[in-house]
């Protein structure tokens, strides 16, 4: 996704987030990728800004909903930018794809999340709908 660094200014005040110079470097970052990514692959990307900086900044972006936390299936945390509007619900939620031989986890926009029933007294702040399989790409290469 392009965006201009005024886009992302407005990204983060929507948010209730300081653009700083990190943070836009960040938020930026996260627009460009394809799909979700790990903390690891962010230190690789953005050389220029500490490991602890690039945490505390996730961190915050979680608080505030300008990024997605997805498990991958295996035991390890990726981020993706969130398109939500808002700073207090997350209204991009969507279905993920873990591939078990490429090990990528894959945005699948159009598959909507399914409906779940809650007891009475539970109130649902996030949803994480992870299938897990082999991906397109993988598939192909085994034929």
């Amino acid at each position: 996704m392009k965006m201009k660094n005024d886009n992302f200014v407005k990204l983060l005040e929507c948010h209730g987030v300081k653009p700083t110079a990190n943070r836009i470097v960040i938020a930026k970052t996260l627009a460009v990728q394809e799909r979700p990514v790990s903390m690891k692959e962010l230190e690789y990307k953005i050389l220029s800004i500490d490991k602890s900086n690039i945490f505390r900044t996730l961190t915050l972006f979680r608080e505030h909903h300008v990024v997605h936390i997805v498990e991958d299936g295996e035991g390890g945390i990726k981020y993706e930018l969130c398109h939500s509007h808002d700073a207090e619900y997350d209204d991009d939620e969507h279905v993920h794809f873990y591939c078990e031989c490429c090990h990528r986890t894959f945005c699948l926009y159009d598959t909507p999340m399914p409906a779940v029933d809650i007891p009475e007294g539970y109130e649902v702040t996030s949803a994480n709908y992870i299938l897990r399989g082999v991906c397109f790409e993988c598939k192909k290469k085994k034929k």
